[in-house]
């Protein structure tokens, strides 16, 4: 998969050893992304001694593959939060974020890290009549909440109205701007760059980071936690699971709460000067809008295109169409970066923060931030991190992740599939090729060979790879992705390599594989 413009502007990175012995910790960061780098700078800094695990390298999966707006506006949101949860909580939620914003920039000042920020004004924006009507009830719902917005009908995107020719495009943003909701004194950055300021930071406080130090478990043991990698296991007292999405299923039963979308991104460079501020639509499908730091000049980064991860349709034009928008607004545009990421999205659309279950005691979680990581990391990285410090947080009801809600819808977890004993079957049968001899070079596809199902991939050369088509989290029947060649879970979001190797959690185990 292509890697994004954060991770490929960090020179010099640098590099973490893997866990190679047994150890003790008083507190174990399962992840590090944003979330598990941010709690880990906040306890060092109150003195205690932390060890980090990132299976990969640091800010390598969801925190370097996002749009990276530091913002308070969560798309058209709080009018929702009124009428679902009540005005306490709706303010908690914006009180949170909005200190979240202020918090990072004290971080980037006080510990002089380099990583292009800068404060920018956000927009939700419309050219459908319908959703102006939604932008003027979200400005009252902040009103009534007590925050400071703006209604403007003008935005600086120099969006263009076509006023003859009809546009084929799949996204139309060559329409007029009806209205949008502008926050003031929202931010942007480059979050890679943070991670490694972050990360140098924790080291010279006393703490600890290991890289490729992958967590295939977390096991209670009297008063303690065993956490262990694939080469050995730490002691912990205390345990953060910041890995995204949470690779424990019981207790807990995250998978039974959130589920995962994919979004796209392309870095474009432009012949004219961009805007200023930062910019998404209200309409389906959302795209987002925001400049970035390129050298001595800016680049524009769209995202968008938005599907559940490891929903049945083609993707193979999923860039294709982030690019026609931009060129839309800038005809002469030129691609330089593109990659996609995914992203929890709770059902009730709230982030799960704090206790990661009532059962584990001491155990902490941060997950569910449905695309907007940025702050989302820093107010959990601020609960999670008071808790263990034993300091009461005004923000933590709102978030509370033990708190009781609906389970996924009963359609979802029919989905989950539990598929066994039927490898030896596989792996037996002599003439498996004739089973799959109707799979072109470079698809993939499910078939059926006697009567189980098997995945198949061939690859341009025309060698084929075969795999069980099953979630190694909890069996669901997987997708083919045409546009990554991966296997992509429906239910949950874990994503495989066409060879069978986990690269997306929840699951922790690589697909089962078949030779012939």
């Amino acid at each position: 998969m292509d890697k994004s413009y954060w991770i490929e502007t960090v020179k010099d990175r640098k590099e973490y050893p893997s866990l190679q012995e047994a150890k003790e910790a008083e507190i174990v960061i399962v992840g590090g992304g944003l979330t598990g780098l941010t709690t880990a700078y906040y306890l060092s800094k109150a003195g205690k001694k932390v060890i980090v695990l990132e299976k990969d390298k640091i800010c390598s999966h969801t925190s370097g593959n996002t749009t990276a707006k530091i913002t308070s506006q969560h798309g058209l949101f709080y009018n929702y939060l009124l009428q679902s949860i009540g005005r306490k909580e709706a303010l908690q939620y914006l009180n949170a974020n909005e200190e979240a914003i202020k918090n990072i920039a004290n971080i980037i000042k006080e510990e002089k890290i380099e990583c292009d920020f800068e404060m920018q004004d956000s927009y939700v924006f419309t050219q459908s009549k319908q959703d102006v009507e939604k932008i003027k009830k979200e400005q009252q719902a902040l009103e009534y909440l007590g925050f400071s917005c703006d209604f403007v009908e003008d935005i600086d995107i120099p969006i263009k109205e076509k006023e003859k020719e009809e546009d084929k495009n799949h996204i139309n943003v060559q329409k007029k701007v009806l209205g949008a909701l502008r926050f003031k004194n929202q931010a942007q950055f480059n979050p890679c760059l943070y991670a490694q300021g972050l990360a140098s930071k924790i080291e010279e406080m006393g703490s600890k980071i290991f890289e490729d130090s992958k967590v295939i478990d977390i096991k209670k043991e009297g008063e303690h936690y065993d956490v262990i990698t694939e080469n050995t296991k730490i002691k912990a007292k205390k345990v953060v699971i910041a890995s995204h999405y949470p690779i424990i299923n019981a207790p807990g039963f995250y998978f039974m709460k959130m589920y995962q979308v994919t979004s796209y991104l392309i870095a474009v460079e432009t012949k004219e000067p961009l805007f200023e501020g930062m910019y998404i639509n209200s309409e389906e499908p959302t795209v987002s809008f925001r400049t970035a730091k390129y050298g001595d000049k800016r680049i524009l980064i769209v995202g968008g295109m938005n599907h559940k991860t490891g929903a049945k349709i083609d993707l193979t034009n999923s860039y294709k169409n982030l690019e026609e928008v931009a060129k839309q607004i800038y005809p002469d545009c030129k691609v330089l970066y593109r990659w996609n990421t995914e992203d929890c999205i709770p059902l009730d659309k709230i982030p799960y923060i704090g206790e990661f279950s009532n059962l584990w005691p001491n155990v902490y979680v941060g997950t569910g931030y449905k695309k907007w990581g940025m702050t989302s990391s820093n107010v959990a990285a601020n609960i999670i991190s008071d808790k263990i410090l034993g300091k009461n947080n005004p923000y933590e009801d709102v978030f509370k992740s033990t708190r009781l809600k609906p389970i996924k819808n009963y359609e979802e977890l029919g989905n989950m599939l539990k598929e066994v004993g039927y490898s030896a079957i596989i792996n037996k049968l002599e003439k498996i090729d004739e089973y799959i001899k109707d799979v072109k070079q470079d698809e993939g596809k499910i078939v059926e060979v006697e009567g189980k199902k098997v995945g198949v991939y061939r690859d341009k050369e025309g060698k084929t790879y075969v795999v069980k088509p099953y979630c190694s989290h909890l069996g669901c029947e997987l997708s083919w992705n045409n546009l990554d060649k991966t296997w992509d879970c429906p239910c949950h979001g874990s994503r495989f390599t066409f060879e069978g190797k986990s690269i997306y959690d929840p699951s922790i185990k690589d697909l089962e594989k078949f030779n012939f």
